[in-house]
């Protein structure tokens, strides 16, 4: 697949229970996204911030990554290939580094957002 355009329907980011508490670790997918980056820096915000929720004060980055293996949530590009983004290349500057909180913000990026937000707004 060409990375210059989107397959039918979007760009779709798969995200994956590490505990096992899914039918195959999946949890759900997201589909929707216009470009590459957009998915890209959607799974990527994903996991900085499935990794922060695993991370509690006096953690070492050892336990930090142990504790996101076993309680934590990956994402994956599907379709992307080696253009997609992968957890592995960033995982281990996450569990060193505390995230901003820009870094984690994934809602912002989520092309269901819209959906989200007409949940609220009308009276």
């Amino acid at each position: 697949m060409s990375d210059l355009f989107a397959p039918e329907g979007g760009w779709r980011v798969r995200i994956l229970d590490l505990s096992g508490g899914a039918q195959d670790n999946i949890t759900e997918e997201i589909g929707g996204f216009g470009t590459l980056m957009h998915a890209n820096a959607f799974a990527r915000r994903y996991v900085r911030d499935s990794v922060e929720r695993c991370r509690v004060p006096g953690m070492s980055s050892k336990d930090v990554l142990e504790a996101w293996f076993a309680f934590g949530e990956d994402a994956v590009v599907l379709d992307a290939g080696d253009a997609g983004w992968k957890s592995t290349t960033e995982l281990g500057d996450f569990v060193d580094t505390r995230a901003s909180a820009e870094e984690r913000d994934w809602r912002s990026l989520d092309p269901r957002q819209d959906e989200f937000d007409l949940e609220g707004d009308e009276e």
